[in-house]
């Protein structure tokens, strides 16, 4: 059965985005690769449940691609386990500067989530 092990991000500011990502997500960071040759740096945060997500940056990759919908991977949704669980993580990016643009709900579609943008401006749903 195909399974995805991980998803990949390119960042501007690599140890930024994996502080946050071990902070508030729990991530566990694995030493930092580097390949001189192709100026590329990344690191494999991995997850309780097994899934993993890449951090890298390459010199050639410099713009980050902003807030706006657009085609292609559009957010990561991470479970938190509980709705008050949703809530105080939420509250806790609010008041640490980060920028929510969903707060707590139901979704149309059920899913009970919020939506904050990492360092970089990628969408994070926080989901039950």
């Amino acid at each position: 059965m195909p399974k995805i092990t991980h998803v990949a991000i390119y960042c501007l500011d690599l140890e930024k985005m994996r502080m946050f990502y071990e902070k508030y997500f729990g991530a566990k960071s694995n030493e930092k690769y580097t390949n001189v040759t192709k100026g590329f740096e990344s690191y494999f945060l991995s997850f309780e449940d097994g899934c993993a997500l890449e951090i890298m940056t390459k010199i050639s990759v410099k713009d980050s691609p902003g807030i706006a919908e657009m085609l292609g991977l559009t957010h990561l949704a991470i479970s938190v386990g509980s709705k008050e669980k949703v809530d105080d993580l939420t509250n806790l990016l609010s008041q640490d500067g980060y920028q929510i643009i969903g707060q707590p709900r139901t979704t149309g579609d059920g899913f009970y989530e919020s939506v904050v943008l990492d360092p970089e401006n990628n969408r994070i749903e926080i989901t039950v």
